[in-house]
């Protein structure tokens, strides 16, 4: 829907007075009147521009709304039956003599019998219009800090935030398993307050997920390092794996394992928050160096490297 700036209409700033709006309406509709336009739909156009221009802007109490909630949120509110209602433009305009409800042309030296009735229900489209329903409030949103535990179980969380009149309000919120970063709860109706009336807004509860001394999540997995020496990569050997619900796990280290191999163990990442499936947790093996051999280690590695190892 375009917007309407009325004070850009009548030619005034939005500090202009009652008296200079009224003013600048009656030159305006003095140049603009159909009966002085003939055939003009350029002219007429910008005559009924004006004459809504004049309709709220005139009325202080309609100003006033058109001034806090904009040409948007004043037109969801307000029919154009509701824009004139109480309007003095026909005494205006029978100031300069075009008559009451309907205007002569032949009144002021026009030639031609034709007559431009001042109806706003047949020049803004006839008849009253039915009313949108009026807008609902604006949503907000709140970011809560969950750990790796609670969107592994679920939990529950007291929230504190400030209301629309400056006031604290307090409620529960169910935190489903799965709500990773950026996933959003809604809370129907918990937002602001419509101006005009209507529903409120809605509240969403976004996640940020806390960092964890051990674990590092991606998207719906888990990741985990674990440390090996170096016989156990060359030949093999058994770990223990903890995870998020309390639980160690054993994963078997194959022969030959690489540094920095990933290892994953199905199931055991985050549930998903709409169900269905769950993530896996990836182990990633770091094969540990020593820094020093003594005499006897550097004794047995040479051997080994006259083996061919």
């Amino acid at each position: 829907m375009a917007q309407k700036d009325y004070y850009k209409s009548l030619g005034v700033g939005k500090e202009a007075s009652a008296g200079d709006i009224k003013k600048a309406y009656r030159k305006l509709a003095l140049k603009y009147h159909p009966d002085h336009a003939a055939g003009d739909k350029a002219k007429e156009d910008k005559f009924k521009e004006i004459s809504e221009a004049y309709a709220v802007l005139s009325d202080a109490e309609k100003r006033k709304k058109y001034d806090t909630y904009g040409s948007e949120g004043f037109s969801q509110n307000f029919s154009q039956e509701d824009i004139f209602r109480g309007s003095n433009i026909e005494d205006i305009l029978k100031e300069f003599g075009f008559g009451g409800g309907s205007f002569s042309r032949g009144s002021k030296g026009c030639g031609g019998g034709k007559r431009f009735s001042f109806n706003p229900e047949s020049m803004f489209g006839g008849g009253r219009q039915q009313q949108a329903a009026p807008p609902k409030g604006s949503d907000m949103e709140y970011e809560i800090s969950l750990t790796l535990s609670d969107i592994f179980t679920g939990t529950s969380k007291n929230l504190s935030f400030q209301d629309p009149s400056g006031g604290t309000e307090s409620i529960a919120v169910k935190i489903p398993k799965g709500m990773i970063t950026g996933k959003k709860l809604r809370l129907a109706g918990r937002g602001q307050p419509s101006p005009y009336g209507g529903p409120a807004g809605d509240l969403y509860i976004k996640s940020k997920i806390l960092d964890d001394p051990d674990f590092k999540l991606k998207e719906f997995d888990l990741f985990l390092n674990r440390e090996i020496k170096l016989t156990e990569a060359l030949l093999g050997t058994q770990i223990s794996v903890p995870t998020l619900d309390g639980k160690q796990l054993s994963l078997k280290i194959p022969p030959g394992t690489k540094h920095k191999s990933k290892m994953r163990l199905s199931g055991n990442g985050i549930p998903h928050i709409k169900g269905g499936g769950i993530g896996d947790l990836y182990v990633e093996i770091f094969v540990t160096m020593p820094k020093k051999l003594s005499k006897k280690q550097k004794q047995l590695v040479e051997n080994l490297a006259k083996e061919g190892l």
